[in-house]
């Protein structure tokens, strides 16, 4: 019984040991403080929205928070962790739930990549 224990913990500690190395997770508000560089937005491998963050040598993707977005006085976007966007009546959601929403950002300033920290999620080392 002790033998199959340590092989588990072995197997356990080479798994974590190899993880550490593949992901190298940062946040968007300690990139943005070492003054690295924000692209346009763009739609990463597995589809979803984010933006490359770079500062010349080290880039990062980082993936889209926001779930809806204002494009004009009429209209919005609800966007899908897969990348769809979903036309939305601004009048009709605005009604219900009280007015304009603060937080909500602009489509347009999204896809030039001029973003708060809310609107960002993980960043993860790009290749």
């Amino acid at each position: 019984m002790p033998m199959s224990f340590k092989w588990s913990l072995a197997a356990i500690m080479i798994g974590f040991a190899a993880l550490s190395g593949v992901a190298q997770a940062e946040s968007f508000s300690r990139l943005a403080q070492q003054n690295f560089a924000v692209g346009k937005l763009t739609k990463g491998k597995a589809g979803g929205y984010g933006w490359v963050v770079s500062n010349g040598s080290k880039r990062f993707f980082c993936r889209l928070n926001a779930s809806l977005a204002y494009v004009n006085k009429k209209e919005m976007v609800g966007i899908t962790s897969s990348g769809r966007l979903i036309k939305v009546d601004r009048a009709t959601f605005e009604a219900s739930i009280g007015g304009p929403h603060p937080s909500i950002p602009q489509w347009s300033d999204l896809q030039a990549g001029r973003v708060k920290p809310a609107d960002v999620g993980s960043c993860t080392a790009a290749r």
